[in-house]
């Protein structure tokens, strides 16, 4: 399974505001030009976390993004589901996939639902807030 840029892309915009956690609303073009990402590109991303009521837009001269709830209500996989869709590695593990006519002889469907707890495993439990204490430490400016 790979995570496209819109689901990385996404992760570190979220990153970004967490990180600028103030009332002070973070710009599209400060994020793009500091992370490498296409403006328009990232507006097509912050559409789909505006949809899904992630963040919040402030309109104005001094306008831009912030979060729409604390670093610490969000979790990775939320994220990467809202812009990925399912992160199971095949059908037959994902909720919609149930139904497969070898679902019930097929021995490899074993292997494909321990992957899919594993990643779930990962993604949900890791916060943004627990990313943002990885970039400050990464960053020096404080230990864990």
């Amino acid at each position: 399974m790979k995570i496209s840029t819109k689901g990385r892309y996404a992760l570190r915009f979220m990153l970004e505001l967490a990180l600028n956690d103030t009332e002070k609303p973070v710009r599209i073009r400060d994020v793009a030009e500091r992370q490498g990402i296409s403006d328009k590109y990232l507006e097509q991303i912050i559409s789909v976390l505006n949809k899904g009521g992630f963040v919040r837009s402030m309109r104005g001269p001094q306008g831009g993004y912030l979060l729409a709830k604390r670093p610490e209500e969000y979790t990775v996989g939320m994220i990467l589901r809202l812009t990925e869709g399912s992160m199971a590695p095949v059908d037959c593990v994902d909720g919609a996939g149930k139904n497969c006519p070898k679902a019930d002889e097929c021995v490899t469907t074993i292997v494909w639902q321990k992957i899919n707890d594993a990643v779930n495993g990962v993604i949900d439990h890791i916060t943004l807030a627990d990313l943002v204490d990885w970039q400050l430490v990464k960053n020096g400016e404080y230990n864990i």
